[in-house]
């Protein structure tokens, strides 16, 4: 009979302290601040290493070959007066070598909270544990509520998300200022609606009606009709069309420049968003592109970023959106595998103007130990 004793022997590999968390819709690794390198260069070739990139595959990695699988979260506590935690998050690509820190990600955002406590970064109360966290990339707060019966982390229960099997605890987002997230304002071109003209695609020349907006995520909302699109498409149907998506891509470049991002052909927003009438009783039907693969849901802070616009007078939603009257909203954004609820509160005599967003999402802790990574880097 052999006894097995469980050593750490030495090797050329690193060994970094992380959690792969589920947040919402979306997975990785998360990070404490202080076991990642300082150095920004370094720190992003470790993130790579860890996750696989670039590698179509991530097969050296974490990272699950998918947008949605290929974040990091890093987080510490704030010094911010009033803020708890600071969450930078990272996106990654699988094929690409490029760490991208400027979006937001509500999805990863859920987890922040139940990382935190697992790394008794804030104590648990007794019922329910809130944090006010400030996510680095842009500057947003938000109020997140986690369950914690008896002062214990829950992540079973009743509440169901699109998207992700099964169900679990809730987690509460309460968004308190996203306009203008990354862009110049909720507007970033000053126009609810901007006609874009497009020339040398397969499709031939084009000019789009669009709606450029910035609620929490840089996107470019654009009808599907107008594509010659039902908008109900299946998710591998339009990632296999390669003439929409070189019409999505030309059309989101030039879109970034109107809404005062610069060249974009290298960075991960604007999304892209087909818009159709909603087919299953929601508000509207959407098909987002993250922005080059259409997305299987919709993200956190896109759906609120829609859910925005069915409000504008004048935007590409306009005729398409079902919402209801009053300042208080319930938004529906149905998706390829459901649908996302989004509450509005609107500004009164100020048409347009969200002042608060709250969502529910889910999150889980999938696995807690450490990442290796070459010592050399």
């Amino acid at each position: 009979m052999h006894t097995v004793v469980n050593t750490i022997i030495e090797s050329d590999q690193r060994a970094i302290p992380c959690m792969l968390m589920r947040g919402g819709t979306s997975r990785g690794p998360f990070f404490l601040e202080a076991d990642l390198p300082r150095d920004p260069a370094t720190r992003e070739r470790v993130l790579l290493a860890a996750m696989g990139s670039p590698d179509p595959r991530q097969i050296d990695g974490l990272g699950g070959a998918h947008p949605l699988t290929s974040k990091v979260g890093i987080v510490r506590p704030s010094t911010t007066p009033g803020v708890d935690l600071d969450f930078l998050f990272a996106q990654l690509q699988p094929a690409s070598d490029q760490v991208d820190l400027t979006p937001n990600c509500g999805n990863m955002l859920a987890a922040v909270l139940p990382f935190a406590l697992e790394r008794g970064l804030l104590p648990l109360q007794e019922g329910a544990t809130s944090a006010r966290i400030l996510t680095l990339n842009t500057g947003m707060q938000c109020d997140v509520t986690v369950q914690t019966p008896g002062k214990k982390l829950r992540y079973g229960g009743e509440a169901r998300i699109d998207g992700v099997p099964g169900t679990g605890a809730p987690v509460t987002i309460d968004f308190l200022d996203t306009a203008g997230s990354v862009c110049s304002g909720l507007l970033p071109t000053g126009r609810v609606r901007d006609r874009i003209a497009l020339t040398g695609a397969d499709r031939g020349a084009l000019a789009l009606d669009v709606t450029c907006i910035d609620n929490g995520m840089p996107m470019v909302l654009l009808r599907a009709a107008d594509l010659g699109l039902s908008g109900y498409e299946m998710v591998a149907e339009l990632n296999a069309d390669a003439s929409l998506k070189q019409t999505l891509e030309a059309l989101r470049l030039a879109a970034g420049k109107l809404m005062g991002l610069g060249d974009v052909g290298a960075r991960s927003y604007p999304k892209m968003c087909l818009v159709a009438p909603p087919a299953k009783g929601g508000t509207i039907a959407t098909r987002c592109f993250i922005p080059h693969v259409c997305h299987d849901a919709i993200g956190v802070l896109a759906a609120v970023t829609v859910a925005t616009a069915c409000m504008l007078e004048g935007a590409v939603t306009q005729g398409l959106a079902q919402v209801g009257a009053g300042l208080a909203q319930r938004v529906s954004v149905e998706h390829p595998s459901g649908e996302f609820s989004v509450e509005l509160a609107l500004a009164p005599n100020q048409p347009g103007q969200v002042v608060r967003a709250a969502l529910l999402r889910t999150a889980r802790l999938i696995m807690r130990g450490e990442v290796l990574i070459p010592e050399t880097l």
